[in-house]
């Protein structure tokens, strides 16, 4: 449609608010409560335009219609916009000069109004009464600075769909609430800050935290992407070189594009509480900066620390009155002899070592495992790679394990993730990657979220799963604990520990039974449906329902859901794949979504979402025992044959250990040496008392890392590595879209990149490697796979691409794999069956209770970063126990008692905490913090395919302590 706007005639849609159709051609319409990426109010009524009309429109409100005619800029129109900012003006607090956005970041809308209009001081008599908050540990809070335009409100309801903010009172007494008018620190909020980041004065202001806040025009803007989780959030570091800090970080990419503008990110300008303000573990004072040596003296080796010292004597289990004494004598605050928390006292550890020059330390880590390797072969060495570092790096390390030390005898933390996803993708599909993106569920008519506590986990892949079923999506979530996003759901099926294939099964059983298959798919794109059948008829909602606990009807009905869904998408997380049987509960979701016909269109498709923000592409670059980059098989001889061509050294054809493996081997002799780039295996690894011994019993281990780790505490060399935001490299995140992360600070003192470290040991290993840059290492890994052929560093553009791709350089690359075929010798995918087997370890009246083991929002993986950035740190700062109120009460335990947790490996004391989140007979413990490792409990039980251990289940009891 033609309209007119300010005698300039232009196109506009139907669609297509004044506003909008204004700002395409160039017109620019003041505006406060409005914001791109918020849905219209139009509520501060400084937008509104003369359209004809006896009264004028709001802009941002007001739909385009053929032949209108809109005037913006008369004398009325401004004199009515000067009005109004003068009287919002008068209600502003102290200054122009004071106001604290003004002052620390410059962009104080209303005051840019203010100066366009005169109005800085106002006529009108000032109204304070309004107070401050600054409860939050991130933001800012002064409700008399609030204009109530609501753009807080709808950052926080409509994006991150948090639902926290709204109004309270009325009248002149109206203001912003959260939750039910609580101060914002204890409130439901999640400090995501988007609240923060659309607020227009200086009502909602991000604090500082590691350098004083300045207006972007004084700082360095760098595009990167955030250090944490699976879901990859494209961000910018604003930075002041000249300190070589982080100032703030801001989301990049967004909803609502400009003409002209590039595809956006997968995140659309979204962020969590850690890719907003948990960055400052770079600068921590704990930085590893100098190579370190053990001192002969610290011989024979063990830990340091007493922390890892822990329980080691008698199996894990110490006598308790000494136990007891020991906390108390350790202990701290209101008389219940609590541990005090946090980091590892570097002066319990550091005494221990000696600094090393560069080439000292590099000639010792070379001979000693150059050593090994000549008397005992290859496989007597073993690596473990991390999938915090880059797709680059991540290559490097695997092919030195495989050309210079000899040996497939290297992974990395994928073995405790989504080892059993991908065994079971492969095995059924051929590939062991997404088949969709997250953001698909916006195309989704039913969505299952199966074992993914994902608003903790994968906090900004949530946003769009709750936004999705405020949409219409039909959202399934299965889970023991009923996380925040079962509050969200349509529907929630409290599980049983242990019972996923039971249910799953009996999910399919009905859609069998009730004729929900998609016959046509099933036929033509999958075999083995006869098996398939023929076990699930076993598992009829009665039956399964007394083995699942969840009830035969609720089953029925959310088998239907799904079943009739046009499109239907699957998300899993480690509840689904960190269990001794968790190949068997991938294979159920794989083969509920091929019975149902959802894989290969829009809408649908299966997602284990990716834990770390390298999972994927660590894998894909080969930190896998069995596979060499690409997953190509290092058993295929003609797969070896590439390789050694490549790399021109001859390959060891025998698939390495896997990560517990390794572990075990140490403890019985067969590895004597060493090397962990970037992981922590004594905190992340089960039965931590075992992993404690095999780590002491290794003749030589070097660990390259930021911190000194637990375990770099039984290192015999530490080299001081680089942070994720002090280099260059790629990505991958759980959708497959490879992204660029960029060198944001300098390193600190004598720290070296890690892939230069790598290529150092290797060379004096026997192997040379003289790489220049990180882009040449890519395209080396790039061109030995088909799934990043294509891909180079300057064809990723600003928000990366998505493999496979056939044309990077306009495309941004497949969202849904499969619409016609699947990698399989004959093109189709196989519905393998499985049953239902008891978890090995169940509880008794010795050890009652299940340990389930997990993440928690502020923090990720084994603490290293997060209990090092202080606002997350001061967030979260201590471990916990949950547990049900009943079984507390079962036991005379109270919200915040100090117990002891026991399994049959070890025990650990923290503090309890009662919700109804947890299912009777269940427990809940971080596995974040050293003074309370849950992985002391864990059982080092592996998945016969997947080769992962069991995170999951395990048996417990809970003592109250006095």
């Amino acid at each position: 449609m033609k309209l007119t706007i300010d005698g300039q005639e232009i196109e506009a849609n139907a669609d297509q608010t004044i506003f909008e159709a204004a700002r395409d051609a160039g017109i620019e319409i003041p505006v406060l409560c409005h914001s791109a990426g918020l849905d219209p109010v139009g509520v501060c009524r400084v937008c509104v335009v003369d359209v004809g009309e006896r009264v004028k429109a709001a802009a941002c409100v007001r739909k385009c219609q053929p032949g209108m005619e809109v005037k913006t800029q008369t004398a009325e129109l401004e004199g009515h916009r000067a009005m109004l900012t003068e009287l919002l003006m008068s209600d502003q607090p102290g200054t122009p000069e004071t106001d604290l956005r003004e002052v620390t970041q410059g962009n104080n809308e209303l005051l840019t109004l203010a100066r366009r209009y005169n109005a800085l001081s106002s006529r009108f008599p000032a109204a304070n009464g309004r107070v401050q908050d600054d409860s939050s540990k991130v933001i800012a809070v002064d409700h008399q600075a609030c204009i109530l335009c609501d753009r807080c409100v709808r950052a926080c309801n409509d994006v991150q769909n948090n639902d926290v903010m709204g109004r309270s009172g009325k009248g002149y007494g109206a203001k912003i609430a959260f939750d039910l008018d609580a101060p914002m620190g204890m409130s439901s909020c999640v400090s995501c800050g988007e609240c923060a980041a659309a607020c227009p004065t200086g009502a909602l202001v991000d604090k500082a935290i590691a350098s004083p806040l300045r207006p972007r025009e004084e700082l360095e803007a760098v595009d990167s992407v955030c250090p944490y989780c699976g879901v990859g959030c494209a961000l910018t570091f604003q930075v002041d070189r000249a300190a070589n800090q982080i100032v703030f970080a801001e989301g990049r990419g967004s909803s609502v594009t400009e003409p002209g503008e590039p595809p956006n990110s997968g995140n659309q300008g979204r962020l969590c509480v850690k890719g907003r303000y948990g960055w400052d573990y770079s600068s921590h004072p704990q930085r590893l900066t100098k190579p370190l040596i053990r001192r002969e003296a610290a011989y024979p080796k063990g830990p340091l620390s007493a922390d890892v010292v822990g329980d080691s004597a008698a199996g894990g289990r110490k006598d308790k009155d000494a136990q007891g004494a020991e906390v108390k004598r350790r202990g701290k605050g209101k008389g219940k002899g609590r541990r005090p928390g946090g980091i590892v006292d570097y002066a319990e550890v550091l005494p221990a070592f000696r600094e090393a020059t560069w080439d000292e330390a590099l000639d010792l880590v070379a001979s000693k495992l150059s050593a090994i390797r000549d008397e005992d072969g290859g496989d007597a060495l073993a690596g473990f790679g991390s999938a915090k570092c880059s797709n680059e790096e991540a290559y490097l390390f695997q092919k030195m394990i495989r050309t210079a030390f000899g040996t497939n005898n290297v992974d990395h933390c994928t073995r405790l993730c989504h080892a059993s996803s991908v065994a079971a993708l492969l095995e059924s599909i051929g590939s062991g990657a997404v088949t969709t993106t997250y953001g698909d569920i916006e195309n989704a008519d039913a969505a299952l979220l199966a074992g993914t506590n994902t608003t903790s986990n994968h906090p900004v892949a949530a946003t769009f799963f709750k936004q999705a079923r405020k949409n219409g999506t039909k959202l399934i979530v299965i889970d023991p604990r009923r996380e925040i996003i079962a509050d969200h759901a349509d529907y929630y099926c409290r599980v049983k520990p242990g019972t996923d294939v039971a249910f799953y099964n009996s999910m399919m059983q009905v859609i069998i039974e009730e004729g929900l298959v998609d016959e046509e798919f099933v036929a033509e794109r999958t075999e083995n449906f006869e098996a398939l059948r023929t076990v699930v008829a076993e598992y009829p909602p009665e039956r399964a329902s007394k083995i699942c606990g969840v009830p035969p009807e609720l089953i029925r009905e959310v088998a239907r859901v799904f079943g009739k869904a046009k499109n239907a998408i699957l998300f899993w997380g480690m509840g689904i794949s960190q269990h001794v049987y968790g190949t068997n509960n991938a294979r159920c979701l794989i083969s509920l979504a091929l019975l149902t016909g959802n894989v290969g269109k829009p809408g649908s498709g299966l997602h284990p979402l990716r834990g770390q923000n390298n999972v994927q592409g660590a894998s894909d670059a080969g930190l896998i025992p069995m596979v060499y980059p690409d997953y190509q098989p290092v058993g295929d001889p003609e797969v070896r044959a590439k390789f050694e061509a490549a790399w021109g050294r001859t390959l060891s054809p025998d698939p390495g250990l896997t990560v517990v493996e390794i572990t075990r081997a140490a403890l019985e002799g067969q590895i004597r040496g060493m090397y962990v780039l970037g992981e922590n295996p004594f905190m992340s690894d089960p039965n931590v008392n075992k992993v404690r011994k095999a780590l002491s019993k290794l003749d030589f281990l070097v660990v390259q890392d930021i911190f000194l780790t637990e375990t770099a505490e039984f290192a015999d060399v530490i080299l001081p590595a680089s942070s994720y935001l002090e280099k260059d490299g790629t990505y991958t995140n759980t959708d497959r879209r490879v992204q660029r992360g960029r060198k944001t600070l300098d390193l600190p003192g004598d720290a070296r990149l890690d892939w230069e470290i790598v290529q150092d040991v290797s060379t004096r290993m026997g192997y040379p490697m003289n790489y220049a840059s990180t882009e040449e290492i890519f395209e080396e890994f790039a061109g030995l796979t088909s799934s990043y052929a294509t891909l180079r560093h300057d064809n990723l553009g600003p928000f990366g691409k998505l493999w496979p791709n056939p044309d990077p350089d306009h495309d941004e690359g497949p969202k849904v794999l499969f619409d016609d075929s699947f990698p399989t010798a004959n093109g189709k995918a196989k519905l393998v069956p499985a049953e239902w087997e008891a978890s090995p370890e169940l509880p008794d009246e010795e050890y009652p209770l299940v340990l389930n083991t997990g993440r928690l929002l502020e923090h990720w993986h084994t603490g290293a970063m997060t209990r090092r950035a202080s606002v997350l740190d001061a967030i979260a700062p201590e471990a916990f126990v949950s547990m049900h109120p009943e079984d507390a009460a079962d036991l005379g335990i109270a919200e915040g008692d100090w117990v002891e947790v026991e399994s049959r490996r070890g025990r650990i004391q923290l503090a309890a905490t009662l919700t109804a989140r947890e299912s009777r007979g269940a427990v809940f413990v971080p596995f974040h913090f050293r003074e309370a490792a849950a992985n002391l409990l864990t059982i080092d039980e592996l998945d016969p395919d997947g080769k992962i251990p069991e995170f999951k289940f395990c048996a417990v009891r809970v003592t109250r302590l006095e």
